[in-house]
């Protein structure tokens, strides 16, 4: 008997050569026809029952899913899947990361998958535009790479979130936080602070975003802006989802998280969440911040509360608005309220490490009050909130 992949190669092509392209064929017709091609072939040559079921599975996942990788889609222990070219796989499980024993048989069914990942999020990859975010449709987020950019071949980075949104409760209980920094974070984001969460890579800010946007009071209305959709916000009937859009050949203008900004200030929110800034993003979210949206929400990298000020000054100037560094503090000033940042510790665990308030601007200097503080066991009080205005103003509704 040939060796296992070569056999399955041969029988891939055979099945795609007898699959009518020209309608619509459903799961159970492929699936019987992997079965029909395998039985046939198992009267030419012996095959164990164990190779038959791997077959089975396999093609199938090669042709209806993501090929070799489909496993770890659906493992829920996995969190991050990364494939470097054909032949290594490296798997995060459960905060541990490895080599994973099996790899892609071919540069062309690694191309395969990542076509079919780009086309069912509208995206488009290839050697003229060989970078491209996109998700899946478990909402997991992609990064793909491709050649000339990628030198040992296609790159997938795959960031897999929960089947079911980690909320408040459940970070308590992971140890991510506090009960108490739950309760005053839960009362900030119903009297409509603005909230700016930071952190670095991995540390959980999309997975806190959702759970803090759980507090959000049902009956408003709210607009999220993704580069790629992968907030899971649940429970908010009036809820507006907007994603960007890369150009395309076909002569499709791109649209960029600044037009959603903009688009979505035309669209009555209440409250805007966006997904993270990274650009000149920054300066349309601090205006729509400042122009009476309380209680917007929005992520970004830094090392440090104070770190993502500084990033956040920077990203307004990427804008191309030649503004003065001291307006631009003072827009972030009183466009923000509370940064709440998050860390992940060398036991690979994410905490929030400290929510701090800006309590305005004086001297050339942001002022910040630390609220609560990761004493290296628990995050604990330090400071009472001093802008309490908007906080009074729900209390007496």
């Amino acid at each position: 008997m040939m060796d296992f992949e070569s056999l399955k190669n041969d029988l891939h092509e055979d099945i795609l050569s007898k699959i009518d392209l020209s309608r619509e064929v459903a799961d159970e017709e492929i699936l019987e026809l992997i079965e029909e091609i395998i039985n046939t072939k198992g009267m030419e040559t012996y095959l164990p029952l164990p190779v038959k079921l791997r077959l089975r599975s396999e093609l199938f996942d090669s042709i209806r899913k993501k090929g070799i990788i489909q496993p770890l889609l659906d493992d829920q222990d996995v969190t991050e899947i990364m494939v470097n070219g054909v032949n290594h796989i490296f798997v995060e499980r459960k905060g541990e990361l490895f080599e994973w024993d099996r790899n892609f048989d071919s540069l062309n069914s690694l191309n395969d998958v990542i076509q079919q990942i780009a086309a069912n999020s509208n995206r488009i990859v290839n050697e003229a535009s060989p970078i491209v975010d996109a998700r899946l449709e478990n909402g997991a987020r992609v990064n793909i790479v491709m050649n000339p950019i990628a030198l040992n071949g296609p790159i997938i980075t795959i960031r897999r979130f929960p089947d079911e949104p980690i909320d408040m409760d459940k970070l308590i209980c992971l140890g991510a936080l506090s009960h108490e920094a739950s309760l005053f974070l839960k009362d900030l984001v119903v009297s409509g602070y603005n909230i700016f969460i930071s952190g670095g890579t991995g540390s959980g800010k999309t997975t806190f975003l959702n759970a803090l946007s759980a507090f959000i009071p049902k009956s408003e209305r709210v607009i999220t802006i993704e580069d790629s959709a992968e907030l899971q916000i649940q429970g908010i009937p009036n809820l507006v989802r907007l994603e960007t859009r890369n150009a395309n050949v076909e002569g499709c203008l791109p649209i960029s998280i600044r037009d959603l900004i903009k688009s979505a200030l035309r669209m009555r929110p209440d409250r805007i969440v966006v997904g993270e800034v990274r650009d000149g993003a920054a300066f349309d979210f601090l205006q729509a911040a400042n122009t009476g949206h309380d209680g917007s929400l929005s992520t970004g990298h830094a090392n440090s509360a104070r770190d993502m000020l500084s990033r956040l000054e920077t990203m307004v100037l990427m804008a191309g608005m030649e503004l003065p560094l001291v307006a631009i503090q003072r827009q972030i000033a009183s466009a923000i309220d509370i940064i709440v940042h998050l860390g992940r510790l060398r036991d690979k665990s994410r905490k929030v490490l400290e929510i701090i308030e800006i309590t305005g601007y004086e001297d050339g200097e942001i002022r910040l009050s630390t609220l609560y503080a990761f004493d290296g066991e628990r995050l604990k009080q330090v400071g009472s909130l001093k802008n309490r205005e908007k906080l009074e103003r729900m209390q007496s509704a």
